[in-house]
Parts: structure tokens; sequence; C-alpha cells
């Protein structure tokens, strides 16, 4: 994926549309309202595309654990794809392997 390609099409898309907003002349409006069209359209494909080879990208990545028998690693991918993820946190824990409460505790 190329994340820093789309980023600079988003802050392009973004310049454009307040460029829209700021033109005074009819002509000149409608001008930079073409170029934002033209410009959300690519940025749309764009992210379609991204979010495409993304996708892709956690398939191979599950039949690669399935394969391997990665039993976490396949059920992790499943349910980033299916989009129900959020892994929970491990707790923090000191030296002995008791569990730290205390946020100031932590920092140590």
């Amino acid at each position: 994926m190329n994340l820093h390609g789309s980023l600079d099409r988003i802050q392009g898309r973004k310049d454009k549309h307040s460029a829209t907003n700021n033109k005074r002349a009819r002509a000149d409006k409608f001008k930079a309202q073409a170029e934002y069209t033209e410009s959300n359209k690519q940025v749309k494909r764009i992210t379609r595309d991204d979010k495409q080879k993304y996708m892709e990208e956690l398939a191979t990545t599950m039949e690669k654990a399935a394969r391997e028998g990665n039993m976490e690693q396949l059920y992790d991918t499943t349910k980033k794809l299916a989009r129900r993820y959020n892994k929970p946190e491990k707790p923090v824990k000191n030296k002995e392997g008791t569990t730290i409460t205390a946020i100031q505790e932590q920092g140590n």
C-alpha cells in the first residue's frame, strides 16, 4: 500500500475543496468545482484500491497461518477481516510477575 501517496491526494482534495469555497467569480468557481470533483473521484478510487489490497493481504496472512497451524494468528486475522477486532490489552506486570494497577507505578 502506498499510504503516503493516498494521504497526499486526500490533502490535495481538501485544498481544492477550500479553493472552491474561496472563489468569487462564477467561471472560476465552476472550474474549481470541476477540479475538486475529479480529485474526489481519484481519492475514492485510490481508497477502494487500498482497501482491496489490505483485504488481500489479510487473506494471504490467513492462508499462511492456516498452513502453518498458527491458530492464534488465524483467529486474529479472521476477526480483522470481519471488522470485529480489538485485541485486549495485556496487563503491565512488575519484575515479580504481579499486575500493576496504579498508573504511576507503570511508568517506572
